[in-house]
């Protein structure tokens, strides 16, 4: 049983590494959203310190994951997934996997309101969009394109981008997100005609 216990705990640094990184926050911001130190967070991502409650408790809290989420706890066999939605660069994201690394799915809703100025942004990774409802500006290098529902987008996301609504209307969308080199691979074919 210890070495369960141990394996669980050695695996919550390298899920908080990954959490982070995903919502592209630094560990001063997360220092600042939970009050623990800088020190301690880059030891707790090192596997330098052990987890405790008192650190896990407002870590899951400023992730917007449960304390299951964090530390790996195995499923109770309920099927459903349960969205904890994330308010982040004025958008809600909703994570529709549960894993840490590998390609992570979220929908994502940008409220209705005023236009907002494009601030491209490049970090690692493949990006796929798929639009549910509304109308989605994407700026994508030197190609600022407006997207409608049953488009779809693919890209390297090194290449500078930014997302945001086309006119005031809310817009939600799919997002598709992995690592350097995993790429979104569909295929259709067309059906046999009789």
């Amino acid at each position: 049983m210890d070495d369960d216990l141990d394996q669980a705990l050695d695996a919550v640094g390298p899920r908080l590494r990954a959490l982070r990184r995903e919502r592209e926050t630094t560990l001063a911001d997360l220092s600042a959203a939970t009050g623990i130190s800088v020190s301690t967070l880059s030891r707790l991502e090192s596997g330098g310190r052990k987890p405790t409650l008192e650190l896990l408790l407002p870590l899951a809290r400023a992730h917007g994951v449960t304390l299951d989420e964090l530390v790996g706890a195995p499923p109770t066999g309920d099927p459903r997934i349960h969205l904890r939605p994330v308010a982040a660069y004025g958008m809600t994201m909703l994570p529709l996997t549960r894993r840490a690394g590998g390609i992570q799915a979220y929908k994502l809703i940008i409220p209705a309101g005023g236009r907002s100025e494009p601030e491209p942004k490049t970090h690692e990774g493949y990006e796929w969009v798929y639009v549910l409802n509304g109308r989605l500006r994407l700026v994508l290098g030197e190609h600022d394109l407006v997207m409608v529902p049953g488009e779809a987008a693919e890209f390297d996301t090194r290449v500078p981008h930014w997302f945001g609504r086309a006119d005031s209307e809310a817009v939600e969308f799919l997002s598709l997100f992995g690592s350097q080199g995993e790429r979104a691979h569909l295929r259709a074919r067309p059906r046999a005609s009789s």
